[in-house]
Formats: C-alpha cells, structure tokens, sequence
C-alpha cells in the first residue's frame, strides 16, 4: 500500500531508539520528511546520514522549553503533517514503594512535556485543516501492569486528554489517537523484566521466556511492527480514525476491548 505520505512532514518525539527509530525510519523510508527528536545527538546523527535531504535533528531534553522552541525552529514555515508524542516511562514501582516526589517526577517526565509540546503545536494542523497527533504509551492503559503504578496512573491521563482533544479538533481535519503497545523487544521492556527478576530466584532470561509465554501469540513485538500500524495512522488513509487508543500487544489484553 502506498501510505501517500511522500514529502509529508512530521516530528518523532524520542526518535535515538525504540519505537521512536522505529518509525522515524518507517517515514523516511516512505519518502517523508522527519524532524527528530531525542537527547542523544549522535544516535540522531546517524538518521541525517542515512537520509541526508530530509531528516532534520533536534537534540534536547523534550522536558525543557529550550527544546520546544528548537523544534518550532526547525519547523520553520513549512507544512507539518503530523507528530508522534512518544519518550521513555518512569521507574518501575509498586504504589508502596514511591514517595511524592516519585509522582512529582513522573508528572514532569510521563505527562506535562506531552501536553504541552500539543498545545504548542496544534495550530500548526487546524490551521491547514490536516494533521495526525499521536501518543505511543502502553498497554497499561487498558490492563494496569504490576509494579508500574507511576506509568499505570499518567500514560491512562494522557488517553484521557487526548480523547477530550480528539473531539475538539475532528471537524478540523486532526486526528488524535493512543497506541498502547504491549511488551516488545526494546531498551524499555529490560526495566520491567528487572523489576520482575528482583527479589526472586529467576534470572533475567528466565523472566523474559515467562513473560513471552504469557503472551498469547508466543512472543515479543517488535519495534518495526508497531512502526508499520503507525505508518498507518499518520497516512491520509486513517483520516476516520480519531480518539481511539490501539493496543498492539500480541493479544495480551484480556478485556473485550483490548
């Protein structure tokens, strides 16, 4: 399929690894342009050699002001077509192990920064009467995960604001919507299977094969999997899906609308 995403323009928030590289590749494969985003410069680098004419790089911490005005920076006067809101969770804790600056932290980290980068930035699509804005959290939204209950309780209130702006924006041409991806094989799943062999008498492998077994199709994801659904979504194509969360989780959600 042809995603009718050539020469398009987006921003790939935490694009050095994971689902972030992923789809920054994803895009740029289709011909896209991409403007990334993430901390490590020089893993960021690596996008603007291989794609030297339309991957643009802003390196900062997406928590900080000075970087939001980078990326209206590298936007520039040019059309923007759509932004993947996706980063790093917080700690791995149970709701008796986290003090209040835990939460605090995880405001700052999960929560605050998404908002608002969005608010900055949504003129930019109903101005034109276009845009894709879309979350990557987690499965947890759906079916909280043990031992996470900072990602469990802001990644479920960043569905909550992007459902409420979903409404506010469709008759504007704007999508908004929520992958929740369940375990995959990125840096971000090693946290959780740590936290799980802490404490016990299973190594980490032992924790990972119990964790892929649990799983109804057998297995991990991978990051170019979620990548190709995102595609997807940030394609004209998906111009009658908004205000959805999307899990892409093996078939690990147990609920009827998983």
């Amino acid at each position: 399929m042809d995603l009718e995403i050539r020469d398009q323009r987006f921003i790939v928030c935490g694009a050095s690894s994971g689902f972030g590289r992923a789809i920054a590749e994803l895009l740029l494969d289709e011909g896209a342009h991409v403007i990334a985003i993430a901390r490590r410069e020089q893993k960021l680098k690596e996008l603007t050699e291989d794609y030297p004419d339309r991957a643009d790089i802003v390196a900062g911490d997406l928590t900080n002001d000075e970087t939001h005005n980078k990326i209206e920076a590298a936007i520039g006067n040019e059309q923007l077509h759509g932004v993947v809101i996706n980063a790093g969770g917080p700690p791995a804790l149970s709701p008796l192990e986290t003090a209040i600056y835990d939460w605090d932290q995880a405001y700052e980290n999960v929560m605050r920064w998404k908002i608002e980068l969005v608010l900055r930035l949504v003129s930019y699509f109903t101005s034109k009467d276009y845009g894709r804005i879309l979350f990557v959290e987690s499965q947890s939204v759906k079916q909280p995960i043990p031992s996470l209950v900072l990602s469990n309780s802001f990644r479920a209130g960043m569905v909550g604001f992007a459902k409420s702006l979903s409404q506010e924006i469709a008759k504007q041409g704007v999508t908004v919507n929520v992958l929740a991806p369940g375990s995959h094989n990125t840096p971000a799943i090693e946290r959780v299977i740590e936290k799980a062999a802490d404490g016990s008498d299973k190594s980490l492998e032992e924790v990972r094969e119990e964790m892929e077994a649990a799983i109804p199709v057998g297995r991990m994801g991978e990051a170019e999997e979620l990548a190709s659904l995102t595609g997807w979504i940030l394609s004209p194509h998906a111009s009658y899906v908004t205000g959805q969360t999307i899990s892409h989780d093996g078939g690990n959600i147990q609920g009827l609308f998983g």
